[in-house]
């Protein structure tokens, strides 16, 4: 069975262990060469440009914006923080997660393996010894194993797609930010001010963020027991927050921790982001030192 995605990831500047590896003795920008194009030749993240998926990509984050609402992640996290439909291990979830082929990816049209090991085996040759990174790259979108009938099946706009905090303001820097004027949250008091139910430097760990793969990984990770320093944890659950770690919007939101945890988010960006190319990862080769990474980060079976 193959199931296709209608989210694209479409571009992104790049802005610049609990464990907080030094980041002042650390090349932050280590040694990968960023292309200007992807592998068809157009632009990254570029929302605007005429394509055949303009209204699609629109269609989707009109949905988006419209249902994620405040109550609607209360009940999402709740339902799906039970951990109580499947039980596998790390690499039984990759091996499912392959089913899936984004067609309407303009930087990616190979099966998600694919992208994962790309991003993983890219990080490993700029960041040797950081191990804990290696792993994050090659499981950071596992959560998009959500689109699957094992657990619900659901729809493609509460599983992909730019993430955003939802409880405040919807800042105009989101991805089609006029579609949020559907969202019953717009017009709310509670929620439509700056900080609405949080305060200033709350911590975003604090904060409820958009519902989809992002934090239904992190909650699986956290609740698993992960020996994954707090920076992993931060990759996983915000790699999809790009009006942060692109624009900067709602760092008025972040502790002390998640400003040190931002700078790995940049770091990680530009592997997730851009390491989707033609270059083809032998996965019975690299396979052994990644189950050696997930023996040493996770237990044999998580709950999911």
């Amino acid at each position: 069975m193959t199931i296709t995605l209608e989210h694209p990831r479409i571009g992104v500047d790049l802005g610049e262990k609990k464990i907080i590896p030094d980041t002042n003795e650390l090349d932050l920008d280590g040694g990968f060469s960023v292309p200007e194009t992807n592998a068809f030749g157009q632009t990254f993240r570029d929302y605007n440009a005429e394509s055949e998926r303009k209204k699609t990509v629109e269609e989707f984050y009109r949905t988006n914006h419209l249902h994620q609402s405040y109550a609607f992640v209360k009940r999402m996290r709740e339902e799906y923080g039970k951990l109580n439909r499947v039980e596998m291990s790390i690499w039984e979830s990759i091996e499912l997660l392959n089913e899936f082929v984004d067609d309407s990816d303009p930087d990616l049209d190979e099966p998600q393996i694919e992208h994962l090991l790309q991003t993983a085996e890219a990080i490993r040759k700029d960041y040797p010894n950081e191990d804990w990174l290696h792993l994050t790259g090659l499981i950071h979108d596992l959560g998009k194993v959500l689109l699957h009938p094992s657990f619900g099946e659901l729809p493609q706009w509460a599983v992909v797609g730019d993430t955003f905090p939802v409880g405040c303001a919807f800042d105009e820097s989101n991805v089609h930010h006029k579609f949020f004027e559907g969202n019953s949250d717009y017009h709310n008091p509670k929620f439509n001010t700056k900080y609405g139910v949080y305060s200033e430097g709350c911590g975003l760990e604090n904060v409820l963020m958009s519902w989809g793969h992002d934090d239904y990984m992190y909650l699986v990770a956290k609740e698993n027991k992960t020996t994954l320093p707090s920076a992993a944890l931060f990759i996983i659950r915000y790699h999809s927050f790009y009006p942060l770690h692109r624009f900067g919007a709602y760092s008025y939101l972040m502790n002390e921790e998640d400003k040190e945890n931002l700078k790995w988010l940049h770091v990680f960006n530009k592997y997730d982001l851009y390491s989707k190319s033609k270059v083809r990862i032998d996965v019975e080769k690299v396979k052994p030192y990644y189950l050696s990474l997930i023996e040493k980060y996770f237990p044999a079976k998580l709950k999911w």
